[in-house]
């Protein structure tokens, strides 16, 4: 698929259950988890508020459900898709049931996917289930999750599904999902994500909501804990003031729907 002459910012957020504590052995209540992580949520729609810039919440049909009127503020500027129906398992049948429940608490079409630590789903299943498009895959190695360097760094598809990579830059795929933007210096970040704007015309980078909370005492290793909490927003807000000049601002469905058929 060609770039559009208008490079495209895509922000996005996995909205779901705080459970990365949890996954390194931590024992805590799905009150807790979804506490911490509706916490992290109202602070991220206040921040984009203030930024006046639109994204898309791939949410849990678990964090939906229990957070109603987050879910119903976040529909009101932004898109919703789906991240399954929890955020700690998967089956193929998730993606109906997730589907279902976030169209009825947000009042809107849902069109996009992303799986669950970004692992490979099958495209079928996703098309049955009613999702236009999918952006379950990093072109990158990330040691111990995924090795997806021979695969497009920009929007292709599998067969009839529309597959929208998390960007990395050309040639090096230097990484820019949420642990590079945390962990590497902030203008290698900018300077890179200006380089895939100007050379993709299209820029994909996601967060989760929970990284602007304080994750002090969470048991998260530092690397995860990295520039969190009000740090988390004061980057954020500098991050999107830097590469505004070089694109417009998108939610994934509409930048999808303005494409060339395929």
């Amino acid at each position: 698929m060609s770039a559009r002459p208008d490079p495209a910012i895509l922000l996005s957020f996995d909205v779901e259950e705080f459970d990365a504590p949890v996954e390194r052995g931590r024992v805590m209540s799905m009150a807790e988890q979804m506490e911490k992580g509706g916490r992290g949520q109202q602070r991220v729609l206040d921040l984009l508020d203030q930024l006046d810039v639109p994204a898309t919440m791939f949410t849990t049909a678990n964090f939906a459900q229990w957070h109603v009127a987050l879910q119903r503020r976040a529909a009101a500027r932004h898109e919703i898709a789906s991240h399954g129906r929890v955020h700690a398992t998967f089956e193929d049948a998730d993606l109906a049931i997730s589907r279902a429940v976030l169209r009825e608490t947000s009042g809107q079409e849902v069109l996009g996917f992303r799986r669950a630590r970004l692992q490979p789903t099958d495209p079928e299943a996703i098309l049955r289930a009613g999702y236009r498009w999918d952006s379950s895959e990093n072109p990158i190695w990330l040691p111990g999750r995924y090795s997806n360097l021979g695969k497009p760094r920009t929007p292709y598809r599998k067969g009839r599904l529309l597959e929208l990579p998390i960007s990395a830059t050309p040639r090096i795929r230097l990484p820019l999902f949420w642990l590079a933007w945390k962990n590497l210096p902030f203008g290698v970040v900018v300077d890179a994500s200006r380089r895939c704007l100007e050379h993709d015309g299209l820029l994909n980078v996601f967060w989760h909501p929970w990284e602007f909370i304080d994750l002090a005492g969470s048991g998260l290793p530092r690397y995860m804990r990295a520039v969190d909490g009000e740090r988390a927003c004061d980057r954020l807000a500098a991050f999107v003031e830097a590469v505004r000049p070089y694109g417009r601002f998108s939610t994934m469905s509409a930048w999808v729907l303005g494409q060339p058929a395929a």
